[in-house]
């Protein structure tokens, strides 16, 4: 069986996208820092027809996230897939947004630790037996700001371009290798309870493109808009 590892899994995104490809025969691993809430997560997904095996680790903490992703690849035989999403629902200490002009290093160095070193770490730990195979797929998400800024979050915005711009770059390499990376960049608001006016739209409408990404190949950026 293929394995699809998500790291930031949750109820929302992560569920779907797990469903999305459970329903096409793939394993899951879930990694997040919750252990609680991955097996409930694990649990739902069971209960539908999907194996799915909660793996704890903190992206802030590098060595942990590679340990949960060796985890996963001795638990499973292997990683096919990747999907790179973690986006707090609680408060973290020091992921504060901040607009440009208030921005310091202080503000900054969070955000690139939690959107960007963390998926290099996540990378590194699945390309070497991905290039090994000649096949595989790196999937990294963002927010629509990591394209089109939007001042109130000048830090976290600044975080995602510079992992889209490796992304991208990262796929340059990779051609011909059989291996393929991408950036997902969500630019609505999930779910419910959004800002006044802002588009919107579920999980489910979402997840539909990771596979899409996954299965085509041929596109190093896919954009989910109103």
């Amino acid at each position: 069986m293929p394995t699809l590892a998500i790291i930031g899994a949750g109820p929302g995104m992560g569920l779907a996208i797990a469903r999305t490809f459970g329903r096409r025969g793939f394993d899951v691993a879930l990694i997040a820092r919750t252990k609680e809430k991955l097996a409930a997560l694990a649990g739902r997904l069971g209960q539908e027809g999907v194996t799915a095996e909660a793996f704890p680790a903190d992206v802030l903490d590098r060595d942990s996230l590679t340990a949960a992703l060796d985890e996963a690849r001795d638990r499973f035989g292997g990683i096919d897939v990747l999907e790179y999403s973690p986006a707090p629902h609680a408060p973290v200490p020091g992921l504060t947004p901040a607009v440009p002009s208030e921005v310091t290093v202080g503000t900054l160095q969070p955000m690139i630790e939690y959107q960007f070193y963390g998926a290099v770490t996540a990378a590194r730990a699945v390309l070497p037996a991905m290039r090994a195979a000649g096949a595989g797929t790196m999937l990294f998400t963002t927010g629509g700001g990591s394209v089109d800024p939007v001042p109130m979050f000048g830090n976290v915005n600044a975080a995602g371009a510079a992992l889209r711009n490796w992304v991208l770059n990262l796929n340059k390499e990779l051609d011909g290798s059989g291996v393929h990376a991408a950036h997902v960049v969500i630019n609505v608001w999930i779910g419910e309870h959004g800002p006044e006016g802002a588009a919107t739209a579920t999980p489910e409408q979402i997840a539909p493109l990771y596979w899409e990404l996954h299965e085509r190949r041929d596109r190093a950026e896919a954009i989910f808009d109103a």
